[in-house]
């Protein structure tokens, strides 16, 4: 079967009032599918150095519930040097493997595994250190045949299945994702379908020609928010993302994350949502966002640029001044010599991050027209998705007062008015 490019993409499903708990955002479920009514379905599979994950991964994938020749899967490698290609090769030869000489990212990745799908209707991106359930595809992709969307976003557990690690997401109104139910019981609050705003990059379906027609996860992000900033693109130019609730995944979480230097994730972790809002606020709202969020941003590298002793860059705090003679000069000398200041790199991360936003200002700029340009849908019917908008992780009081001040100040509050509607603290 092949889906209709036309039965989605000719109606705009809006938005309802999703109240302060959230559940206006959730649907109704769809009819299972027949074996004659699945789409053909190409799972992308990325890979860097996770070769202890491969073995459990492709074992469920194998044990799919759904018929051989409407499936395929590619893995692609990013220049793994543990031995995880020998080991596919050896192992799993019914998988297809698309090899690169380096990492290239999350994004650029999958949009490859994507390109070499063979007449995919759908496209499904995978975690490489996921388990899969036998019906988990048929469910994933079954509301996009029934038009009823044109993304989904898996129930994921942590591995043991003790607990949720996403069911949806959202994010605060200066882009930090939040995962629906993280670290939460998986209990009936999380057992219907619902509008989301952003399927999770790490199991995850999409009808192959939106996929194409949004140009795919924005590969100047190389790795995290990749997700979120599709899913908001989804829905500025008119698409739907959902939350299928029966299909089912296991993720061990973080597993190549955890290997990473913190500096070097920070930088992502911090630039990234600063790109999703840039590139995705309609010009009145990031009017009002973006001193917003630099501001911000700027606190929280202050935050983690370690203690610093601010008394040498006070001259309120200077006695005298050094004489002109020459015992004079050689105490400014020796002053120099101090004026070096020993910082943490994950606060230097943190302006790295400003800066290659701001520094690369003509770029982003062009980025956000571009996107600009597809726009279909308001931010209005956009904004009930972030779900928590004034959500913070930081406890520091100073920016908690700056985040309060600066939010009524530049009228961010007035944009949210009554959107806060995920019903319990993000964790």
């Amino acid at each position: 079967m092949t889906v209709d490019p036309l039965q989605a993409s000719r109606k705009i499903i809006p938005v309802p009032n999703a109240g302060p708990d959230g559940r206006g955002l959730e649907v109704e479920p769809v009819t299972p599918l027949t074996d004659a009514e699945l789409p053909r379905v190409t799972m992308v599979v990325l890979n860097w150095n996770g070769r202890q994950h491969l073995d459990k991964c492709f074992a469920s994938a194998l044990g799919l519930d759904y018929p051989e020749d409407k499936r395929e899967l590619i893995l692609v490698d990013n220049g793994s040097d543990d031995g995880s290609l020998a080991h596919v090769r050896a192992n799993h030869p019914w998988v297809r493997i698309v090899e690169n000489e380096r990492n290239t990212g999350f994004s650029a990745g999958c949009n490859q595994g994507s390109r070499n799908a063979v007449d995919a209707d759908v496209f499904v991106f995978l975690n490489n250190d996921l388990r899969v359930e036998p019906d988990f595809l048929r469910h994933l992709v079954a509301p996009i045949v029934r038009g009823a969307c044109e993304a989904t976003t898996a129930r994921m557990r942590t591995w043991d299945g003790q607990a949720l690690d996403s069911a949806g997401g959202g994010m605060n109104f200066h882009g930090i994702g939040i995962q629906r139910g993280h670290d939460q019981p998986d209990d009936e609050r999380f057992a219907k379908p619902r509008l989301t705003l952003f399927a999770c990059g790490g199991a995850m379906a999409m009808r192959a020609d939106v996929f194409r027609e949004t140009g795919g996860f924005d590969e100047d992000f190389f790795a995290y928010y990749e997700d979120v900033d599709l899913g908001w693109r989804t829905w500025l130019m008119g698409y739907s993302v959902r939350y299928e609730p029966k299909a089912i995944c296991y993720h061990d979480l973080s597993s190549t994350s955890r290997r990473v230097p913190p500096e070097r994730l920070r930088r992502l972790q911090v630039r990234n949502p600063l790109l999703v809002c840039f590139k995705n606020y309609d010009d009145a709202n990031l009017q009002r966002v973006l001193p917003t969020m630099t501001g911000l941003a700027l606190r929280r590298a202050l935050l983690h640029l370690g203690p610093i002793d601010r008394e040498p860059y006070r001259i309120e705090d200077m006695k005298t001044l050094p004489g002109s003679g020459f015992w004079g000069k050689w105490k400014q000398g020796w002053a120099k010599r101090k004026r070096t200041q020993v910082v943490n790199r994950v606060g230097v991360a943190d302006l790295l991050s400003l800066d290659e936003l701001y520094g690369g200002w003509d770029h982003w700029m062009a980025r956000r027209q571009s996107i600009q340009a597809l726009r279909k849908r308001p931010d209005s019917e956009i904004l009930p998705l972030f779900l928590h908008p004034h959500w913070r992780i930081e406890q520091d009081p100073a920016y908690a007062s700056l985040q309060n001040g600066l939010s009524a100040f530049m009228q961010v509050d007035d944009m949210f008015a009554g959107l806060t509607n995920l019903g319990e603290e993000p964790i």
